[in-house]
Order: C-alpha cells, then sequence, then structure tokens
C-alpha cells in the first residue's frame, strides 16, 4: 500500500551560513538517516516544497536530482518521489553483534614480551618549568611554515601523490645533506640520506639489520632509555657502559664487552649529563669498532644548540672506516608533530635500511617532505636555528643564574653549554627521585638523574629543561625547586 505523499515538511529546519542547496539537501537527508522521513513516504512535489520553505524551485529540483543520484530517493513514474527502502548510509553501518563474543586467548611473539612498557607517555604532557627535551614551539614561525604549506598545495604535484622511493623525498635529502656537511661536518651525498619518521625508527631499523637476538649492544649509562628499549626489544644484550666527564667509558666497554655488535651514543652533547665524547675516546671507539665489524649509531638529538664557542663536530665526520650511522629529527629543531628525521648511512649497511624502510612503512609522507625541504633549501631553516639559539641562550642562563643563587652550595652543574636541558648534581646524598614526585605535586616537572641509571652506583641530581619555558617562569620555578629541596632535605 503506498503512503499519501505529505502536504507539508515542518520537520526541516534549513541552516544559516551555508547554500539554500547544501542547507536543504542536509536537512532532507538527515531526516531520512535519522528515521523521521520513513522508507517509502512520499515527499511533496518540488513546487509545493519550494512554497512551503519559500525557495526557488530550480532549488529544490537540484537538491532532489542529487538526493536521487545517490540512491536517498526514488522516482516513480505518475507516483511522485519517494523515500529509498535502503539508503545508502545502511550499506556503511556495521550491524551490532547479536550474541556476546568470548575473546580468544592470544599467545605474543618474543619479541612482544620483549617490549615491556614503553618509556613514552601515552598521552601529551603539560608543558610547565622544567619538562625537558622540549622546543620552545610558541616561537616557531607558523605563518611562514603555513605559507609553504599552502603553496606546496597550490601547485598539486603528481609527484607528491605518487609512490615514492623509500628513501624519501630527493630535494629534502639533498638540502638536509649540504646542511649535515657545512653545519655537523658530516660526509654524507643525498643517495646516502634516508628520511625516517623520527630517530627511534632509524634506531629501530638500524638495530634490526644489525642484531641478532643475544648480541651485546653497549648503550650509555646514564643514557637515554628509550635505546635501551629498542635494543631490548631486538632480543640484544644490552650492555651499560658508565659515562664520565669524557664521555661514554670505550676502555670499560671494550675491556668487558668487546665483542658486541652495536653501540648507541650522543657524542656530541651526552644524553642526559651533556658532557661531550673525548677526542681521544671518539678515536678509540672508532678503531675498535673497524676491528670487530660494530656499528656506532650516533644520535646527533640536539647538538644544534651550542651556547660556548664552535660546535662539535659529528663523529661521522672522523669516520675513515664507514662504521658509523649517523641519525638526527627535526623534534628538537622544529616541533615534535612533524615526525619527521633523517639518518646518513655507510655503503655497508645502505641496501638493508632502505628495504627494511620499505618493508616497514614504505615512505614517510611526501607533502610534509615537500614543505620540509622548502624551508631548509630556502635558508629558512638555518635562520630559526640562530633565532633559536638566543633565545635558549637567555633561558639557559636564567636557569643556571637562578640555581647558583639558591642552591649554589648543594649541587654542580655538569656538561657542556648546549642542548635544550640542564643537568645538576647534589653535593650530598638526596632522594632525586622522591624529590621529582614532590616536585611534581607543587607543579613542577624535572627528571631523576639515579633513574636513567641502569647500573650502581648512581649519580643523584636531576635533568631541567629550560628550552620551552619563558625567564618568567624559570624563576618561579626555581623558587619552587629550593622549597621543595629544602624541605625534602629536612624530613
Amino acid at each position: 500500500m503506498r503512503l499519501a505523499p505529505l502536504a507539508e515538511l515542518p520537520l526541516l529546519a534549513l541552516s544559516k551560513g551555508t547554500s539554500l542547496h547544501a542547507s536543504l539537501y542536509a536537512a532532507l537527508r538527515g531526516a531520512m538517516v535519522d528515521g523521521r522521513l520513513r522508507a517509502g513516504t512520499r515527499l511533496p512535489s518540488s513546487r509545493d516544497l519550494a512554497r512551503q520553505l519559500s525557495v526557488s524551485r530550480g532549488t529544490v529540483v537540484s537538491v532532489f536530482e542529487q538526493l536521487l543520484s545517490e540512491g536517498y530517493l526514488v522516482a516513480r513514474v505518475g507516483a511522485g518521489t519517494e523515500v529509498s527502502p535502503s539508503l545508502p548510509d545502511h550499506a556503511f553501518s556495521a550491524r551490532s553483534p547479536e550474541r556476546p563474543v568470548t575473546p580468544a586467548k592470544l599467545t605474543l611473539s618474543r619479541w612482544a614480551s620483549r617490549l615491556g612498557r614503553s618509556p613514552f607517555p601515552r598521552s601529551p604532557q603539560p608543558v610547565r618549568a622544567f619538562r625537558a627535551h622540549v622546543p620552545a614551539l610558541e616561537a616557531f614561525p607558523q605563518d611562514l611554515w603555513g605559507k609553504l604549506v599552502a603553496r606546496r598545495a597550490r601547485r598539486g604535484e603528481m609527484a607528491l601523490l605518487r609512490d615514492s622511493d623509500p628513501r624519501g623525498y630527493l630535494p629534502l635529502r639533498a638540502a638536509l645533506a649540504e646542511h649535515l656537511r657545512v653545519s655537523r661536518g658530516v660526509c654524507a651525498d643525498a643517495d646516502h640520506v634516508v628520511i625516517v619518521s623520527g630517530l627511534q625508527q632509524a634506531l629501530e631499523l638500524t638495530a634490526r639489520i644489525m642484531l641478532d637476538p643475544g648480541d651485546a649492544a653497549w648503550v650509555e649509562d646514564p643514557g637515554y632509555v628509550g635505546a635501551a628499549a629498542v635494543l631490548r626489544a631486538q632480543g640484544a644484550r644490552v650492555t651499560p657502559v658508565p659515562v664520565d666527564d669524557e664521555g661514554m667509558r670505550v676502555d670499560l666497554g671494550i675491556s668487558r664487552h668487546g665483542d658486541a655488535r652495536f653501540v648507541y651514543l650522543t657524542p656530541a652533547h651526552q644524553a642526559p649529563t651533556g658532557v661531550a665524547l673525548a677526542p681521544a675516546r671518539r678515536l678509540a671507539l672508532l678503531g675498535w669498532a673497524a676491528t670487530v665489524g660494530a656499528v656506532v649509531f650516533e644520535d646527533d638529538y640536539d647538538s644544534e644548540f651550542r651556547y660556548e664557542g664552535r660546535p662539535l663536530p659529528a663523529l661521522q665526520g672522523d669516520d675513515a672506516r664507514s662504521v658509523v650511522v649517523h641519525a638526527g629529527s627535526f623534534s628538537k629543531t622544529l616541533f615534535p608533530g612533524l615526525r619527521l628525521g633523517y639518518v646518513v648511512l655507510p655503503d655497508a649497511l645502505l641496501d638493508a635500511f632502505v628495504d627494511a624502510k620499505a618493508i616497514a612503512d614504505r615512505y614517510a609522507p611526501l607533502f610534509m617532505q615537500a614543505v620540509l625541504a622548502d624551508f631548509v633549501a630556502e635558508g629558512h631553516f638555518g635562520r630559526h636555528l640562530r633565532r633559536m639559539r638566543t633565545l635558549y641562550t637567555g633561558r639557559r642562563e636564567a636557569l643556571r643564574d637562578g640555581l647558583e643563587q639558591r642552591l649554589g652550595g648543594a649541587m654542580t652543574i655538569v656538561g657542556a653549554p648546549a642542548g635544550l636541558d640542564l643537568a645538576l648534581r647534589f653535593r650530598e646524598p638526596v632522594d632525586d627521585v622522591a624529590l621529582t614526585a614532590a616536585l611534581a605535586e607543587a607543579g613542577v616537572s624535572a627528571e631523576a638523574l639515579s633513574a636513567l641509571h641502569a647500573r650502581t652506583p648512581r649519580a643523584s641530581g636531576l635533568l631541567l629543561g629550560f628550552s620551552a619555558v619563558s625567564e618568567r617562569r624559570i624563576g618561579a620555578g626555581v623558587v619552587t625547586l629550593t622549597r621543595t629541596f629544602e624541605a625534602l632535605r629536612r624530613s
């Protein structure tokens, strides 16, 4: 039995701020999808509906034609226009399960069982004094970046819509090779640069092509916990090598674990202490690695920011035997949400790494690579780094001066004047883990140095970030730190 045509459609409400066509289309479609206009309902004629809504008949006819073409309406000769018995939305709606599902018992792989808990937070963390490893995002030139993005979008380049070389966008690789040659002393050309989705991927893929389960791998102690997590997941025997005021104790690494196949280190600005690897140790490390066939993974995470003297050249620039993998990212120099990094590979590892990259995720997103290539090649990157060095110099001095005035007798600042963070050691035993917990309750972030050690003895101290905090907030944070420290010491 056919339904009589509706004389009125009182449930339709046309929205403001859009065209009449778009508003009427959305109102009719919404009424059909949510069931106010049921299947088989006959709509008023286009002339009647136009009169009811005080719109032109041509607008109504155009909307009816669109809904007919999309399958929401059906037209029957001599019978008018009806709501379709089967809306197109239903084809894309999953049915709810009719009975409860009993989960199967699944067994994780050995790789997954070695992961443990990720050292990285799963939700965004507040930026406050003294959160480490974070750039000054408010100083990033967003207007300029937006113009570069818009310019690339307007071009409509087909090349950015197609598949890519797993190594990444060639103009970006060429621009990076030149930048690294000039600013870091890296010996590289575009063919040996691979664009990755951050330093973690560079490290994970390098470990994957170099290490078998049971192989030994050195890490710095104290050191970056994200590196140890990658190596353990690969099944490596992670070997902490102590760090002193001249960097990693290469002699101890060789004497205790001379069979290692992999070395992870931050030679220009050790994370977290900030010291640089001494020249003699650099040569000793490279000579040993070449002799035993080990790979040295150089994490150059924040060495672009040095505030006194000339930047230390990259370890890769001294590598005459091609054992160094040089890696960095734009998380510290630009912004972490970009999720782009780079790795410079020796010939012996290049093909295997590119194949591993292709299997992992084919290639990094091309559009943002193209925007970044423009940012680097046109000189914006270099200018941004210079501005940030000036900004960070003032913030670092504010933190250092505040600490020395209020806590100078209780602590010592360590490390070179570089990077985004400042490390301090206490001159007397202090429970730095308890201190960071108390600081967190007071609204201040800090990392306990002892928590970044893998073995005892563990130096007591703090890692404090200054780059993302204004000088005023640094001053207030130092006051809170001093009060919290004194309260903990009294208790």
